[in-house]
């Protein structure tokens, strides 16, 4: 592409530096190529005569591509015709034959021979080479079938495996489902719990108060504090504890009861054993004493 440059008008006041013989070229391919039609405006500069002069060596490339394809055709078309002509004249003195003397299902025969070799892409018509094409598509069948087959395996494989994701998502819908509606009886157990317990606490507030209000009406009669709930608790424990404390000397004094008598030790063992024993039921009598003579009378007790 040569490089001498001038400026070409492509408008009023503007210009552009572009190659000479690009511009030529690229004129005479757009007049070729719209012939009697006028070339649509373009802006020329030295990008689009370049742009232009690209397709221009492409397009002139393919012509003579195509023009080269079809020269190679035509020669074939030739040789092949020359061939055809040789093995026609070939059939014809040695055998006598030729397509017009042969009758229709021999013209329907060649046909078929020459179809088949042409769709076994064999090099000629012999049985060599057609034994050859069909072992070379047996071979290619025989492995098609078996990647067929492996590709129908890992088909059903894939429908398994789809189906068991299908039958997972349905498990876990339902199992969703169930525990939203768990969720949901939980929560109204929770509300109820939750409306149970502030009336609870409600109802031990006002309880509190009232106890309270009692007991300073009672401290207010002069009630002896040691009949209040928490003194007769508190006795009612210490009882509770003296009675514990009993057990183990009447098993103990079981325990003497089995041995073999010895009079003497014997019967020290019994006597320290009762007097403990008195002393505990003296106690315990003299607590229930206190609290019976304690307690007032009921219709002494008044409560509002």
């Amino acid at each position: 592409m040569e490089e001498k440059l001038q400026r070409v008008p492509v408008g009023p006041g503007r210009g552009a530096a572009v190659s000479v013989r690009g511009f030529l070229e690229v004129t005479l391919w757009l007049k070729k190529i719209y012939g009697n039609r006028p070339v649509p405006q373009y802006e020329v500069n030295a990008r689009t005569i370049d742009i232009l002069y690209e397709l221009v060596e492409c397009n002139e490339a393919r012509d003579r591509d195509v023009s080269l394809l079809i020269e190679d055709m035509k020669q074939k078309a030739t040789e092949y015709e020359a061939e055809a002509n040789y093995l026609q004249g070939l059939l014809a003195e040695s055998l006598g034959l030729s397509l017009s003397s042969l009758s229709s299902e021999g013209t329907s025969y060649l046909n078929v021979l020459v179809n088949s070799a042409m769709t076994l892409e064999t090099k000629d018509t012999s049985l060599a080479s057609f034994f050859s094409a069909i072992n070379d598509m047996t071979s290619e069948l025989y492995a098609t079938e078996s990647k067929n087959r492996e590709m129908e395996l890992e088909l059903s494989n894939l429908r398994k495996k789809l189906t068991a994701a299908v039958m997972l998502e349905k498990q876990l819908e339902e199992d969703l489902k169930k525990t939203e509606e768990l969720l949901e009886v939980e929560k109204a157990k929770a509300d109820s719990r939750s409306q149970n317990l502030k009336f609870l606490k409600d109802k031990s507030e006002d309880l509190k108060i009232r106890i309270k209000a009692a007991e300073e009406q009672l401290a207010a009669t002069g009630l002896d504090q040691s009949l209040t709930h928490e003194s007769l608790v508190s006795l009612s424990e210490k009882l509770a504890g003296l009675q514990e404390e009993i057990v183990p000397l009447k098993k103990k004094l079981e325990s003497y009861l089995d041995l073999t008598p010895n009079p003497s030790l014997a019967q020290v063992k019994i006597e320290e054993v009762k007097r403990e024993l008195n002393a505990l039921e003296a106690e315990f009598s003299k607590q229930i004493d206190m609290l019976t003579l304690e307690m007032p009378e009921p219709s002494k007790l008044q409560f509002s």
